[in-house]
């Protein structure tokens, strides 16, 4: 029920702010994100929850790739995966489209599996997008200040670490992340 309540708080509090901005820190910089709650409330509501929740702080872009993406928001900086709220359904059929700054939600190969992870596109990537082939990944806003800071991440040294691929060398870690009143 707990549950519930935070997700309708999430959702009327999404409504209400026709464009959330969102800061990050991280240790490498900070950069803003401009969400889009009119064309993908659900994931704008989920994201935000998570920013409310603080659980964001402390987790790092765990898989960044030069050229395509950087993605973050699921591990700390030992890679223990975060605990995570229940799976949101995919809006990625919303009209935004995986291009160069926008941020869309990581998920499995079951287009309703996205929870707390979520990347942003070096790159127009428009074979994430929704096509006849299947469903995509739910873009749900853009970094519009401190670009810059995202495309350094993709300038780190990464390596393998057990099954983890292309995870930087040094850890870049998400030290907060606020809504901007």
């Amino acid at each position: 029920m707990r549950n519930l309540l935070i997700s309708l708080i999430c959702l009327f509090s999404a409504a209400v702010m026709a464009a959330p901005n969102v800061e990050v820190e991280t240790s490498m910089g900070n950069f803003t994100i401009e969400l889009d709650s009119d064309n993908a409330p659900i994931t704008t509501a989920n994201f935000l929850r998570y920013v409310e929740d603080g659980s964001y702080e402390g987790t790092v872009f765990h898989r960044v790739i030069r050229g395509f993406m950087a993605q973050g928001g699921g591990f700390d900086t030992d890679m223990n995966q975060i605990k995570t709220y229940a799976p949101i359904k995919n809006e990625s059929s919303n009209g935004l489209k995986n291009n160069t700054a926008t941020i869309a939600m990581a998920r499995t190969s079951n287009p309703d599996s996205a929870t707390r992870q979520f990347f942003i596109n070096y790159n127009d990537n428009d074979f994430l997008n929704p096509s006849a082939k299947g469903p995509g990944y739910a873009v749900f806003g853009k970094v519009t200040k401190g670009f810059k800071v995202v495309e350094e991440m993709a300038m780190q040294q990464t390596a393998s670490i057990g099954n983890y691929h292309d995870v930087p060398v040094t850890a870049i870690v998400i030290n907060n992340v606020t809504v901007q009143k």
